[in-house]
């Protein structure tokens, strides 16, 4: 590993580690209803509650709460679908763009609406600026608003005791939005607008360049006006072209995709695209943006619950296994292949070391920033990539498909990583307390057969729709149809994108033909059920937690706050999944 290398990961690292208590402490302080930087926005809070008939004091039991989530996202879903279906005759359509096809418009509402941003379009071609604007963007921010609404109730529930609420699903969103998620957004929108992102509501812009024109579609044979024969070897003439550049609003919809962990861009080349990320500095800032909320929640979740080793031992289990997939890709990446290495090309001239699988990599940032952002990308449920996926090696395809079907929690996306993570806590509490010969519990309450059902629900429905739909996919000549890469790689491709949208992700490794009626329709549904099918036992677990009593945490109890207790889970994630990959040699 060169200097160079160990310089970006550890710098992203350390960051991220510096981060986390400051911001985790914030968003604590706004949760518990506290005075914090953002309190002069207060009026306004009280306006939106008054405006919408909402008592911010008046507290819902789990089943209200899971009603007021699933009503708020099928409006939201419904809103996105509509904009879709009849962005050709409203404003703001610079470019002329047609509606959208009613298939592909359900399955990008269904996208948005569950934070999963998978895209069988492009964007710059396909959606107007006010799509892209008013429904997309705002999505970007409510569904992920969502994801942390249902993690808050969650964790109320493990620091309350013997109640029948977990909060308010209406307050704890518009803080979320208007707290958190809105005033990163803007001061991040504006630092990468410094580094040359674009913001307009211009469709596009004219570019000059110089282009080299071969000597084999030069027409002349004959020496040009200064002398030198046109046919001359080795020389190319240069002539003058202008060429259509799509532009628009691509910084507050990066940034809003990165810090929602919801994937997608304005472009097609999502972050390979220099309008998206500009410079070095843009592309480690988005990589903090989708990662920096998801890893500070794990403090907060400790001042919640009033012990913030807690929220350090989750976050460094977190931590060991997105580094242990920063690493796996690096190396396989950084090795390349061996056929192409023994012919000793592409090889570093300081080190004569074989350079590497280039192949799809940013060839602005280089492979480890490309190894660094897949492994981040499907760590959390961003997807958004600087890199094409689909050129990874074996290995380092390998490690974005595990990220993903771990189950998100190596940080995740914000809210729903550390729930299901929490969940995961309360398996391995379980399993742990079982092998000391203990009642099991976790923070002090009993941990019964209701709780452990639920969390088993959750932790299996992922790999059930995953292995569901791949199937059909492959099975059905629907599904069959849109792959273009026969053999193992073509069905790795399907696996990959039922993994991806069951996730919540939106990642892709490219080479499939998404954008058909089949893909759209069970991709849609594969996403809805990844989503909602895991927030409704979620907040019924919350339910249960919170009207237990807390019991007094004797010394015989099993720890959840030590190194032992950190490898414990990291075991029990490991053992779990991922469970629909096809095993070796087969």
């Amino acid at each position: 590993m060169m200097l160079n290398d160990w310089l970006q990961i550890s710098a992203f690292l350390l960051l991220l580690v510096l981060l986390v208590k400051p911001l985790g402490s914030y968003m604590a302080r706004v949760y518990l209803g506290q005075r914090h930087l953002m309190s002069w926005l207060e009026p306004l809070e009280s306006g939106v509650f008054r405006l919408c008939g909402v008592r911010s004091d008046h507290e819902m039991e789990w089943t209200t709460y899971a009603v007021s989530v699933l009503l708020f996202s099928s409006v939201g879903m419904a809103f996105l679908y509509i904009v879709q279906r009849l962005q050709a005759i409203l404003p703001v359509n610079p470019g002329h763009v047609g509606p959208i096809a009613a298939d592909l418009a359900f399955n990008t509402a269904a996208s948005y609406v569950t934070n999963t941003n998978w895209q069988a379009y492009a964007g710059e071609t396909t959606m107007t600026h006010l799509t892209q604007m008013m429904a997309l963007t705002s999505q970007d921010f409510l569904s992920s608003a969502v994801g942390m609404a249902v993690l808050i109730a969650l964790v109320r529930a493990l620091a309350h005791r013997k109640v029948q609420t977990i909060g308010n699903f209406w307050v704890d969103l518009v803080r979320t939005v208007l707290y958190i998620l809105i005033p990163i957004a803007a001061l991040s929108s504006l630092l990468l607008v410094s580094q040359g992102s674009v913001q307009t509501l211009s469709a596009k812009t004219m570019g000059t360049a110089l282009q080299p024109v071969p000597l084999c579609c030069d027409n002349r044979t004959g020496p040009d006006e200064q002398g030198t024969d046109a046919n001359e070897s080795g020389r190319a003439r240069q002539e003058i072209h202008e060429q259509e550049i799509a532009v628009g609003p691509v910084a507050t919809q990066v940034i809003a995709r990165d810090l929602g962990t919801s994937g997608g861009g304005f472009f097609n080349a999502n972050s390979t695209h220099p309008f998206e990320s500009p410079t070095p500095l843009s592309d480690m800032l988005l990589l903090l943006m989708q990662t920096i909320i998801a890893a500070a929640l794990t403090y907060t979740y400790g001042v919640l619950v009033g012990d913030t080793r807690q929220g350090w031992a989750i976050l460094a289990a977190m931590l060991l296994m997105l580094v242990g997939g920063i690493g796996a890709a690096y190396y396989a990446e950084m090795r390349g292949n061996p056929s192409i290495a023994a012919l000793s090309i592409d090889v570093r001239p300081s080190e004569q070391q074989p350079g590497g699988n280039m192949e799809g990599k940013e060839g602005r940032f280089g492979i480890t920033r490309t190894a660094l952002v897949a492994a981040a990308t499907t760590a959390t449920s961003t997807g958004a990539a600087n890199g094409m996926h689909d050129s990874l090696t074996p290995m380092g395809g390998l490690v974005t498909l595990v990220m993903m079907q771990l189950g998100e929690v190596a940080l995740g996306g914000i809210g729903s990583g550390l729930s299901g993570m929490l969940v995961f806590v309360i398996v391995a509490a379980f399993l742990g307390g079982l092998m000391i010969g203990r009642t099991p519990e976790y923070l002090g309450k009993r941990l019964e057969p209701y709780d452990v059902k639920m969390a088993a629900l959750i932790i299996l429905i992922m790999p059930v729709v995953v292995l569901i739909f791949t199937a059909l996919a492959v099975s059905l000549q629907a599904g069959r149809a849109s792959i273009f890469n026969p053999g193992p790689h073509g069905f790795s491709e399907v696996l990959y994108a039922y993994t991806s949208m069951a996730n919540n992700n939106g990642s892709t490794f490219g080479g499939l033909n998404a954008n058909t009626l089949f893909f759209n329709v069970t991709g849609a549904l594969a996403m809805l059920i990844g989503r909602f099918w895991i927030a409704i036992p979620t907040l019924a677990l919350a339910g249960s937690l919170a009207r237990k009593q807390v019991a007094h945490v004797s010394e015989g109890a099993l720890p959840t706050c030590t190194p032992l207790f950190t490898v414990w889970l990291i075991v029990v994630i490991v053992l779990r999944g991922p469970k629909t990959l096809p095993k070796l040699g087969e």
